[in-house]
């Protein structure tokens, strides 16, 4: 995210201009703009034109018009990570000869389209969350290409977000029998197709790994056709980062494997020092104390403002999700909850609801934490 220059002090109003790069910057932008936040940004309107006729009445025609307007924003309609646009729906709040003041329109924005938010007060966590965005260090931590025969998917982990790239699915006959042949020239077939994906959806100069993960042996006759087709055609990209590709097995090609690289040593130590890595393994710590030790874990909002209430949270989990709420004050109470808790000395992760990570927590509510010391009587209460 390119971040201008801009002076905003937390409680107080500000304007920040800000320019998308990629698909994770969109989503801090998701998490940013709030029901009565206004925005400023180009667009294109449809606008009636009237002209007079031969026949002496009035012509209508329809012309699209690109121009600046600012809206005062009511909704956050729609964040498509595939496409890379967010729309924003509210009203206009700049006079302008095509729209009136108090007009509804949707803005788009996209990447690398420029705009202004201004906020009546910037909170903690929205300065927090802009100084994330505002921060160049990598944007694709790892590279996934899960698969079992027939199926391939090629995924990218961001910071926040996981995005599907590309999904390949073929028909392969049995391996028994007369059928043998057609067996061979099937897979090599879907092979390639993987193979092309890969190169071009996988970008080495950005992403730390790429891990080829399967069920069987689907990964490594992958593998052996990656580094073969890679050797015969001087494919440069994959010769020179061979060693950055890692076989993991699943259970599965499907996405909820994810879960299962990511619980992979080799993998976590590849990428230990990104937020991605550091929310898998708070997430771990949580489920491995709800085993061990039940007294000292929590989940639901009600238990876990209790169990703060009494000092006990040692590490809060909580998803991008909970701050995501047209109820001022509801947002405010999460807000206040993850600044209290840092002052109590906790730890704090916030969650992406669109990593896989966080959607694991977004199963179990949403928010969770890990307790300083047992808490038996959270147990007799209503969730």
């Amino acid at each position: 995210m390119k971040v201008s220059k801009h002076k905003i002090v937390a409680g107080q109003a500000g304007s920040v201009e800000m320019k998308p790069v990629d698909s994770d910057d969109l989503w801090y932008v998701y998490n940013l703009i709030s029901p009565g936040d206004t925005v400023r940004a180009t667009t294109v309107r449809k606008v009636l034109r009237e002209s007079s006729s031969n026949r002496g009445g009035r012509d209508t025609t329809a012309e699209r018009v690109k121009l600046k307007l600012e809206i005062k924003v009511e909704e956050v309609a729609d964040y498509d990570n595939v496409g890379s646009v967010l729309r924003i729906r509210g009203t206009n709040i700049t006079p302008n000869e095509h729209v009136r003041l108090g007009a509804y329109h949707t803005l788009e924005l996209e990447l690398q389209r420029p705009f202004v938010l201004t906020k009546d007060v910037w909170d903690s966590l929205a300065l927090e969350e802009l100084k994330q965005a505002s921060d160049p260090g990598g944007s694709a931590d790892l590279a996934v290409v899960l698969m079992q025969e027939g199926l391939a998917q090629i995924l990218l982990l961001g910071k926040s977000v996981t995005v599907t790239c590309a999904r390949i699915e073929t028909s392969i006959p049995r391996k028994h029998g007369p059928s043998v042949k057609g067996y061979e020239s099937a897979l090599s077939k879907f092979f390639e197709k993987v193979l092309q994906a890969f190169l071009k959806h996988v970008d080495f100069s950005v992403v730390r790994c790429a891990v080829i993960a399967s069920p069987g042996f689907a990964k490594d006759q992958f593998h052996k056709h990656l580094l073969l087709e890679a050797e015969r055609r001087q494919l440069r990209p994959i010769i020179e980062n061979k060693s950055r590709i890692v076989l993991v097995h699943t259970s599965s090609g499907y996405r909820h494997s994810l879960r299962e690289v990511l619980n992979d040593e080799k993998i976590m130590n590849m990428i230990k020092d990104t937020k991605a890595a550091e929310e898998v393994r708070a997430l771990q710590d949580f489920f491995s104390m709800m085993s061990n030790v039940p007294e000292r874990a929590c989940y639901g909002p009600k238990h876990v403002e209790v169990a703060h209430e009494r000092m006990a949270v040692q590490t809060l989990l909580i998803t991008d999700e909970l701050f995501r709420n047209a109820d001022v004050v509801a947002r405010q109470k999460y807000v206040d909850l993850v600044n209290s808790v840092k002052d109590l000395g906790g730890l704090v992760h916030v969650f992406s609801s669109l990593h896989v990570s966080g959607e694991q927590l977004a199963q179990i509510t949403g928010i969770a934490a890990i307790l300083r010391f047992p808490l038996p009587e959270l147990d007799d209460m209503e969730m």
